[in-house]
This record gives C-alpha cells, structure tokens and sequence, in this order.
C-alpha cells in the first residue's frame, strides 16, 4: 500500500516546505508551520499532452461597447463612497480589520440597509450564534430589517443554499477562517483551507451574480490571515482601522476592481452602530486649539477627497543617551530623514532631544505632502513658537532640503478655504508648467523653495534656533 504524501505549510505566508521548521524562512515567522495531507497524485499520462488539443480562443479588440456594471446602493454614503459607488453584481469582497473593530456591526449594518431596500440579504455567520446577531441587531436598531439569518461553516451547505431558486442577492459570510470543504484533509483556518473556501465562494459569487462580503481575521501585524493569494481572488478589498478606545474607524480601500484605490470612508462608532461622517475635515480639527506651538495642520488628499488633519509634534530635551523617536500615524523611517534634512541643510539641531509625532483624530497618513507639515511642527515646538491657527501646510521635502511641488494643490486649497483657513504655507509651483491657477478666495498663498525658508520663520535673527536648543537643552542635562 502507498504511503500517505504529506506537505509541510506555512499559516502565515502559505510557503510549502518538505519538512517541518520551527520558522518559516519565506517569512520568518515562527511556529507557523503545519503538516497538511498532499493532494493525491494524478493517473500516469494525465498531462496536457495526452489530453488533446484545447478550445481556440477568440479575441476581441480594445475599442467595444462596455456597460457599466450594475451595482447595490446600500444608502450608507460611506461605505458606498470606498466600495466605488456601491456593490457590483458578482463581485466579491473581502473586509480584514483587527478583532473588535467593528466589521460584523458595519456588514451588519449594510445587509439591513440593502434589505430594507427590497435587496434580499443574507448573513451567514461562522463565528456566532443566530441569538449573538440577533441581540447585536436589537442593540443597533435594526431588528425590523429582513435580513435572513443562518449559521453555517460547510462551504458546501452554503453554496448550495445559495444556488436556489429565489437565493439572496447579497451575502455576508462571517468569516473566511472558519469555513472549511470536505474535500480538503485540514482543520478549519489553515492555508489550503482559506484558500479553497475563497475560491468556492468567488466561483459562486461569479456564476450567480451574487454579492459575496467575506469577513477576513487579520495577523499580528495587520495583514489579512491566510494565503496572499486570497487578496488576489477577491474584486474588492477593505481594510478597518482604528482604536477600539477611540471613536473614529477608517475604512480603507486597498484593492478595488470597480473603482478607484487608496479611498477612505470615515465612521463614528456609538453604542447605535457606525454612523457616517459627512466632513472628516471637520470632525479631525473639531478638538484642535489654536496658538498651540508643535500644532500644524497638514491638508491630504485620501483617494479622491481632501481631508484636513492636525499633526502635532513635542520635542523635549532627553535625558537618554539614545533619544527617543515615537510616531503615531506616520512613518516613523519618513520622520527620521525629515530630521536629517533639518539638521544637515538648516542647522537644526534636534539629535538630542526626545521627537514624539502624532497624527490626530487616528488617521494614518502614508502620502509624502506631509513632509512639510511634519517639519514645520516641529521646528514650531523647538522655537516654542505656533504655528498660524489659520494655515494649513503641505509639500514634499526632498533630501537636499528642497521642497516639491504635490499633486492635487487646487482641491486641498479649495478644502482649506471652505473651513475657513486664510493662508496656506506650499511649495512653488514647478517652472516652465505654466502660471499656477489662482487660489480660492479669502485663502493667500505663501510659495517657499528650501526648508530653511520654513525655519527663518521661526527663529529671530539676534538667536539662531539650533543655538538657543542646544544650550536649552545642556542645561536640562545638567539640573
């Protein structure tokens, strides 16, 4: 009798090893490694070859008539906004997001809208009990909304409910992890499982016509648990963020076949559920006091919107023989050369002082038109000196200490203008790209070229700044 083949797999990045490790040395995670039955070997003979020829395929050209898919509104603006305008027909998409952020309230939330719009809607849960989701609905309201409940784990079950006659149009599974195929020799959550389960339901979701919304568990590290290749499957791919201690959740679009990328949709969460937040702007700058030194606030762009944001930095002198550098939604690698420029091409001395940076409101900024915000905070806590209340900043800051220009200048001004700002810190507009378009009225526009027009700002001219710091800070090392 043949011996069982067996695989050795990896739970974190899917890698297939013939032997087991305590580390995975594809991603160097540890104690990741499960052995796995090996799918059984085909007939002797069973290639392509043997086969006979394949089907010819037909081509089309570029150039065709394509119409827009038909999609699901579910009502909820910003939802709607990161998904590119509501759920496609057929599509599938998956939600990752740390355990207790909210995605079963959001999903929830979305079947119930849809349904109450005559969209049949199922929510199929792994994880709970039919009364866990019913008393969650209670508690937001939504007990009236005819949503079809189930709990189920076999792929199999739930595909062939959803292949009736009259099935629903949309469907919840929550979450991918806990469903497994029969045909798969594995526990429930492993590589091979995740990976096929996806693929049963993407296939479905595409023969159907039906709306799949896939609930992802995510690593220690934010990723979405199981294969890489579960991101690919799938159309659409969101990503939760936030504090659970805090009240605003971003939802983040990573990945989107229907609709623009790098999206964001802004919620509040309160003991009725997620609620939409119509001007982020407003609601990141609402606890913002002005006069404030180490305070500027920084105008972005996230996916097609603008969004204002207050970044604020403290540096403190240390009393560490190493300085600390602590960062709160930025890159932390992004802050250290910002510190560099400013020490190299401006004299700033900061290499021994405490640098703490955060981006208010919980917001994770990933765009570099923050550099210069993030350099003008701190050298404002330095020179003790505030920055303008009415001013917003943005641009890029390159390595010889040049600022650049950044896209979309028109519409952070245009934000900026609307809440009220009067002036806007920016780099000048690139030459030989012709005059640069007026800004929107009531907002003045002061253009800079070098960071150290940014630091002449702040420092008087009897006392440079990198003078006054140092001798500020010897003298807390000496009390």
């Amino acid at each position: 009798m043949a011996r069982p083949l067996k695989r050795f797999i990896c739970q974190s990045c899917g890698a297939v090893t013939s032997k087991w490790s305590g580390r995975c040395e594809s991603c160097g995670e540890w104690n990741t490694i499960v052995e796995e039955a090996a799918p059984a070997p085909g007939a002797a003979g069973s290639g392509l070859v043997r086969r006979g020829r394949g089907r010819i395929l037909d081509f089309d050209g570029l150039v065709g008539a394509t119409p827009q898919p038909p999609r699901y509104s579910s009502g909820i603006v910003e939802f709607d906004r990161v998904c590119g305008g509501g759920l496609v027909v057929g599509s599938a998409l998956l939600i990752g997001g740390d355990p207790g952020i909210g995605k079963s309230t959001l999903l929830l939330q979305v079947a119930a809208a849809l349904a109450r719009q005559h969209t049949a809607c199922a929510y199929i849960s792994g994880e709970e009990a039919l009364d866990q989701v019913r008393l969650r609905a209670e508690r937001l309201g939504l007990g009236g909304a005819p949503v079809q409940l189930a709990t189920a784990t076999a792929v199999r079950d739930i595909v062939a409910t959803l292949e009736q006659p009259g099935a629903p149009r949309v469907a919840v599974i929550d979450s991918i992890q806990t469903m497994w195929l029969d045909t798969i020799d594995s526990t429930p959550g492993t590589v091979t499982q995740v990976r096929a389960s996806a693929q049963a339901l993407v296939e479905l979701a595409k023969r159907r016509g039906i709306a799949i919304l896939l609930v992802g568990h995510v690593t220690k590290d934010g990723a979405i648990a199981g294969p890489r290749v579960l991101e690919h499957m799938v159309d659409t791919v969101l990503y939760f963020e936030g504090e659970r201690g805090h009240q605003f959740r971003i939802l983040r679009t990573v990945k989107n076949r229907f609709g623009p990328t790098d999206e964001i949709g802004v919620f509040e969460m309160s003991d009725r559920g997620l609620a939409d937040v119509a001007n982020p702007s407003a609601l990141f700058l609402g606890e913002r006091r002005g006069h404030v030194s180490g305070a500027c606030v920084f105008a972005g762009i996230e996916g097609t919107r603008p969004v204002l944001v207050e970044i604020q930095a403290l540096v403190s002198p240390s009393s560490l023989g190493t300085p600390r550098r602590a960062v709160v939604g930025w890159d932390s690698n992004r802050l250290a050369m910002v510190l560099a420029v400013l020490e190299a091409r401006c004299g700033v001395t900061t290499g021994i002082n405490d640098v703490y940076l955060n981006v208010a409101g919980g917001l994770r900024i990933g765009e570099p038109a923050a550099d210069l915000a993030v350099a003008a905070a701190v050298v404002s806590s330095l020179a003790d000196e505030p920055v303008p209340s009415d001013m917003v900043v943005f641009g890029e800051v390159g390595l010889g200490g040049e600022v650049r220009p950044v896209g979309q200048r028109e519409a952070r001004l245009r934000e900026a203008a609307k809440l009220g700002f009067r002036s806007a810190l920016v780099p000048r507009a690139r030459s030989g790209s012709g005059p640069a378009p007026r800004p929107p009225e009531g907002i003045v526009v002061d253009e800079i070229e070098h960071l150290a027009d940014l630091v002449a700002r702040f420092q008087p001219a009897d006392r440079p700044l990198a003078q006054r710091r140092r001798e500020g800070g010897s003298e807390g090392r000496r009390e």
